[in-house]
């Protein structure tokens, strides 16, 4: 039961090295990265399994006990976002046969692309503050060798700003750690959390909680510190983009979720009220940035963070409805905007741009396509029956409850410009005419090797579908997942066990 929790890590850091060994035969490497894709997504559903039946499922690294050894934990939160995890990889990696040419796999692609996904598992599923420091940085490492992969102007400009704001982030999250083991003498998440509960200084642990804040915010581009994320997400190769766009901040917002519901929930009154504003800053700046621009991956990359914001609230509430939503926020989410992402990248094949401005006609040439694109986007927007409008509808709903009107507010409306820029992608690049005097379909994708484009598109599109006609089973896992949350002492116990007598 215990190497279940272990094995999302192991899986692709073994695939990762084998394709290094490999790095001569691209056939070995892309093979490898769709087989071990594959894999990491079936020990997923394994763990997911194995946490939904036992509550928690914790492995002591080197049978140290905890805490003194590090620990590996799954709860249903980071069980979903494993299996999350691989839902993406996988799909990118068969995106990634067709949308990524020859000289980025010969730069490393495919041991960068298991690398990241490693330490995106490794994230989720550490139960040690430190640890955690330390797989993001393996995150960071294998995102900007992603992010540069090209070596275009725009790659390295937005690269610069990317790994400059996510190292300032490092410096206060490493900081937050040495005054929280300065307090509490443990790096382990599950005694930080029994020991902080004692500390009779909680001006003190309420300082040590604004720095997470500052440092988990960066990393999950809330406002204000958003602006690294739409000056760099459109720059890399589409493939590169979705994955980033789908896991990446939800690394971030993951974090969050876990620190101020385990280690900090003393002072919720104060805490979650910053993060209630944050949420609504967040929103708002996110999905009028959407609105004010005409090209389709800056459109998208503003929308990531418009949609964080929902996310924080959901924390920032601190009611089981609202926790609920924004588990099944973030699950809705995930799927979405990659898939939107990876749409973007068959019509620039087809356009050869991004501009809004200079595309049109798409849905004349391949109107599947456009049915395709508008599953996820009116997802976005929250229209029924899709994933989208059951995940807002219960956010709002616990806003409601809470009483917390002016922030309900915000997230209508919200809604509404998101709709507008989703329309206005719909309109600009599939329903109007092909601009005179421009290029128009430069390849055809619906044959050939660029097939492969297509079967990610799709298998994402039929999942949002899914949940939204049949959301029953991920509403349990998120109501699962609030329970645990709002319920700190079942994460303590199932990590510390015996120790904490």
């Amino acid at each position: 039961m215990m190497m279940s929790v272990a094995l999302p890590i192991i899986v692709p850091l073994l695939v990762g090295a084998l394709s290094v060994m490999l790095w001569r035969s691209h056939f070995a490497q892309r093979a490898l990265g769709v087989l071990g894709t594959g894999l990491m997504l079936a020990v997923s559903v394994w763990l997911l399994a194995d946490t939904w039946e036992h509550g928690h499922v914790v492995m002591e690294m080197g049978s140290w006990p905890a805490p003194f050894g590090i620990v590996l934990v799954s709860d249903m939160l980071a069980a979903i976002m494993v299996v999350l995890t691989g839902i993406i990889g996988f799909a990118t990696a068969i995106y990634s046969l067709s949308g990524i040419g020859k000289m980025s796999e010969k730069f490393g692609y495919y041991p960068l692309l298991h690398l990241l996904l490693a330490g995106v598992n490794g994230a989720f599923l550490t139960g040690d503050i430190f640890n955690l420091y330390v797989w993001f940085e393996v995150m960071l490492v294998a995102s900007f060798a992603l992010l540069i992969l090209g070596g275009e102007r725009a790659q390295m400009e937005g690269a610069i700003k990317y790994v400059t704001l996510n190292l300032l982030s490092s410096m206060i999250f490493l900081t937050a750690i040495g005054l929280t083991y300065g307090l509490t003498g443990t790096l382990n998440m599950a005694d930080i959390a029994d020991k902080l509960s004692t500390v009779e200084d909680t001006g003190l642990v309420t300082v040590i909680a604004m720095l997470y804040l500052v440092a988990f915010g960066v990393k999950a581009a809330a406002f204000p510190f958003f602006f690294w994320l739409p000056a760099s997400y459109h720059t890399p190769k589409v493939a590169v983009s979705a994955l980033f766009a789908a896991l990446l901040t939800k690394v971030g917002v993951y974090a969050l979720y876990r620190v101020f519901t385990l280690i900090f929930n003393q002072e919720v009154d104060y805490t979650h009220e910053i993060l209630l504003w944050v949420a609504a800053a967040t929103m708002l700046t996110g999905v009028l940035g959407a609105a004010a621009h005409y090209e389709f991956r800056r459109i998208l990359s503003f929308h990531i963070i418009s949609q964080i914001g929902y996310m924080i609230m959901g924390l920032a509430l601190f009611t089981p409805l609202a926790l609920v939503g924004g588990v099944f926020y973030i699950m809705h989410h995930i799927i979405v905007k990659a898939n939107l992402f990876l749409i973007s990248g068959i019509t620039f094949v087809m356009k050869g741009t991004h501009e809004l401005k200079l595309m049109g006609g798409i849905y004349r040439t391949h109107p599947m396509l456009g049915v395709l694109f508008l599953i996820p986007a009116l997802s976005l927007a929250g229209l029924p029956p899709l994933s989208g409008f059951f995940a807002k509808f219960i956010i709002i709903r616990a806003g409601i409850e809470a009483e917390a009107y002016w922030v309900v507010a915000v997230a209508l409306v919200v809604g509404l410009l998101t709709l507008y820029s989703m329309i206005k992608i719909w309109a600009e690049v599939f329903w109007k005419a092909q601009p005179e005097g421009v290029e128009g379909e430069t390849l055809d994708v619906t044959s050939g090797p660029m097939i492969w484009m297509w079967v990610p598109v799709i298998m994402l599109a039929l999942m949002t579908v899914a949940i939204g006609l049949y959301g029953e089973p991920i509403y349990q896992m998120a109501l699962m997942s609030a329970e645990q949350l709002l319920d700190p002492s079942q994460y303590i116990e199932a990590v510390l066990g015996e120790a904490r007598q």
